[in-house]
Formats: structure tokens, C-alpha cells, sequence
């Protein structure tokens, strides 16, 4: 399929790429991106799964849909390119990285370095319209993304799933493998970080999950 890369993800969610509302979501992009400004650009819909395949997963970050402002979304939950502003969400992801494990705050929003240790920065709807989130949380991308969750509960090896705000938490249902850890607190966005996304702690909880399996850690300094 155009845009999606051709690593273990391809062949382990091929199947999705033939049905009826996946094919039907495919038309509604299209019509979308000819219509209105859609984000994030088509090329980097599936930058995460590009980033981190599925053999290497064992951290999964799920937030709801892509930034909706121009030059923000690039394709990975919560990340920007490094040369655009931190939005909010990711300042208060920072603000709780440093009350979490003493990182200074980083001078800028590229989150690769994450993805490529391992963690799979998703959103349960993977585009969106300008200025309207949410705005295509009802066009099919649900049912692909719990097709990923699904597939990654299949493994054996241990993954953290953390799961960032409600619509996030509606995939807790998806992981039933006892190896697994999945944890949740309200979105880190300043609507709703102070009603327990701060203090949750989650850095530490998925490193000392990951070495107690005998897993490295994730180095969560963005240099």
C-alpha cells in the first residue's frame, strides 16, 4: 500500500489493507486531502510504524488523533520536527519527564529517538483536518489501529502499553496478554494534564517494567 513501509508490519497487517473499510477509508483520504488541509502530510501517515517495526516494539505511547495546526504533526504521537515551536501537550509530556527522572526539559520536539529504541508513538486515529481534532475519528482509523494493538498483544515478548487520554484507554480492552503492562492517565494536554497525568510517573513505570523482564530501558533524554 502507497506510504506504508515495507517492513514486518507489512506483512503481519497486510490482510487490513483489503477490506471493505479500510479500502473505504483509503477513499475518504483521498477525498479529504483534495478538499481540505489534512495532517499529517500523506507521506508520513505511517512514519511510526516506519520508525519502530513491530519485532522491535515493547513500549506503545497512544494519544488520540495528530496536532492539528499547520508544520506540527509528522507522523508520530506528540512529536514535531525540531525546527517547530513545542506544543503544549508535549511541554507538559516534558514538564512530568523531569519531575519523573530529573531530564531537563529539551530544546525541541523531535521524538525519533524514542521510536527508535522501541517505542511505537501512535494515535488511535492517525489524520486529521486543520483545526478540528477528532475531526476523522469516525472514518475507519479506529478499526486499524485496534487491529495493531491486537497483533502486538499476540506477542510474547513483554510490552508497556501506556495509554494517554480516553479515547487512548478504549484499546485497554485489546490487551488480555498477562505478559503485558498497560498503564493510563487523562491526555498530557493542558485541558486535562492536572486531573492525573502529572506525577503519574510513567518513564519510570515502563523502565522498571522493561528490566524486570530483562529488557533494556528506554533513554527518554531527547538530545
Amino acid at each position: 500500500m502507497q506510504y506504508f513501509p515495507k517492513n514486518d508490519w507489512y506483512s503481519i497487517l497486510k490482510d487490513e489493507f483489503t477490506k471493505p473499510y479500510f479500502i473505504e477509508l483509503q477513499h475518504k483520504l483521498k477525498n479529504e486531502y483534495r478538499l481540505h488541509t489534512i495532517y499529517p502530510l500523506q507521506e508520513h501517515i505511517y512514519k511510526a510504524f516506519e520508525l519502530c517495526s513491530f519485532n522491535d516494539t515493547k513500549v506503545v505511547i497512544l494519544g488520540q488523533d495528530p496536532y492539528h495546526q499547520p508544520n506540527q504533526a509528522n507522523g508520530l504521537s506528540f512529536s514535531v520536527s525540531k525546527e517547530v515551536d513545542i506544543p503544549k501537550s508535549l511541554k507538559n509530556i516534558y514538564k512530568e519527564l523531569e519531575n519523573d527522572l530529573n531530564i531537563k526539559t529539551p530544546t525541541h520536539g523531535d521524538l525519533n529517538c524514542w521510536a527508535k529504541q522501541g517505542v511505537l508513538l501512535l494515535n488511535t486515529f492517525l489524520t486529521v483536518k486543520q483545526n478540528l481534532p477528532g475531526s476523522h475519528r469516525e472514518i475507519g482509523w479506529e478499526l486499524f489501529t485496534n487491529q495493531v494493538i491486537s497483533e502486538l498483544n499476540k506477542k510474547s515478548d513483554p510490552i508497556v502499553f501506556v495509554l494517554w487520554g480516553k479515547q487512548a484507554q478504549k484499546k485497554n480492552v485489546l490487551v488480555t496478554n498477562k505478559n503485558h503492562l498497560s498503564i493510563h492517565s487523562p491526555h498530557p494536554s493542558p485541558l486535562s494534564a492536572y486531573r492525573g497525568f502529572f506525577n503519574s510517573k510513567p518513564f519510570t513505570t515502563v523502565n522498571n517494567f522493561l528490566i524486570k523482564h530483562n529488557q533494556d530501558p528506554i533513554d527518554w533524554e531527547i538530545k
